[in-house]
């Protein structure tokens, strides 16, 4: 099965009102991980690459993953996603890889630290609409900013998203998906206490504009267990709190389609990691502690697809092609 656009996975996915897990990936025990979990939960999936991805595997690579990813599990919908994209260009050069969706993150300028305008984030988002769906391509739009910052991404400064420009936003620039600042956070260091999700957001842009499937960032639970298996074999992570499961559940039932988990998968790696180093101070094979954090990132996410109810759903539709989808934009 070749890879399939993320529009028809999101959409799928409204339509039977679950959500759908987008896992970071930067090397081939990551992706073999959340594959492994995928085919065993019979889930369609979303792998992310961030522009700190592309170059950390010198771009190619990640290409030739999610095509291998593809080939051996070709009962799975698979959606190669670039998460925070910060420019037309950034989003041509996925795309010209064979990214099936791009996410064009308007809502800071290229440096990825400084919020934009509503206008200058229209803006750029429409130049990227444009020029993807020519080739069948989602794109994904951001209004509002997250606490925060993740692999270089965040201003830091949290505003959320205004349903009334987030109805706008949608109109003026045709995306096919929209992420929302509702007070979730990047990185590992979200919350100090249990954060207080701003829901009626989703609701109402739900109820003005249902066609288009709503984004959340940010969306890492950090469970203790992973951090305290971290410290207890050496590290000193801070203690903090992520987004619990049942507010991402309650998200999901107000229409949240998509949810990016790119910590809690760092997490578990580095535990598992400095787990097995400590109890076998004689290794040195790299295999056997990356099978390690293999075994971890598989737990990790697919208890996440379980729990978001992406499990089961991956043979429910006939999955479509980039050219597929491109006759649908043109009509």
């Amino acid at each position: 099965m070749p890879l399939v656009p993320m529009k028809q996975v999101l959409d799928e996915a409204a339509k039977a009102g679950y959500g759908v897990g987008a896992y970071n990936v930067n090397n081939m025990e990551q992706i073999q991980g959340i594959m492994r979990a995928a085919s065993e939960t019979k889930s369609p999936v979303i792998i992310q690459a961030s522009r700190g991805a592309l170059k950390y595997t010198n771009m190619v690579y990640i290409k030739h993953l999610a095509a291998a990813a593809a080939e051996d599990n070709p009962g799975i919908p698979i959606v190669l996603h670039l998460d925070h994209g910060n420019g037309l260009e950034s989003c041509k050069q996925a795309i010209a890889l064979g990214f099936t969706s791009v996410m064009m993150d308007g809502s800071l300028k290229e440096d990825a630290k400084t919020p934009t305008t509503f206008e200058e984030n229209v803006a750029v988002t429409k130049s990227v609409v444009e020029y993807a769906h020519k080739f069948g391509v989602t794109v994904e739009g951001e209004l509002g900013t997250l606490g925060g910052i993740e692999d270089g991404v965040g201003s830091g400064i949290v505003k959320l998203t205004d349903p009334d420009d987030a109805v706008r936003f949608i109109e003026l620039t045709g995306v096919d998906a929209l992420a929302l600042a509702i007070g979730t956070s990047h990185g590992a260091y979200k919350f100090k206490s249990e954060p207080k999700l701003a829901l009626d957001i989703v609701n109402e842009v739900v109820k003005r504009i249902p066609s288009v499937p709503l984004v959340m960032h940010g969306s890492s639970s950090v469970p203790p267990e992973l951090i305290a298996v971290i410290n207890e074999y050496g590290g000193k992570l801070e203690k903090t709190m992520g987004v619990p499961i049942p507010s991402i559940q309650e998200a999901i039932k107000r229409g949240i389609r998509k949810i990016n988990v790119d910590t809690d998968g760092r997490l578990a790696m580095t535990g598992a990691i400095r787990k097995y180093l400590s109890e076998h101070l004689d290794a040195f094979d790299p295999r056997s502690y990356f099978g390690e954090a293999r075994e971890a990132v598989y737990q990790t996410v697919k208890s996440r697809m379980i729990a978001f109810g992406t499990a089961g759903h991956a043979g429910d539709y006939e999955p479509m092609t980039l050219e597929d989808i491109k006759k649908e934009y043109n009509k």
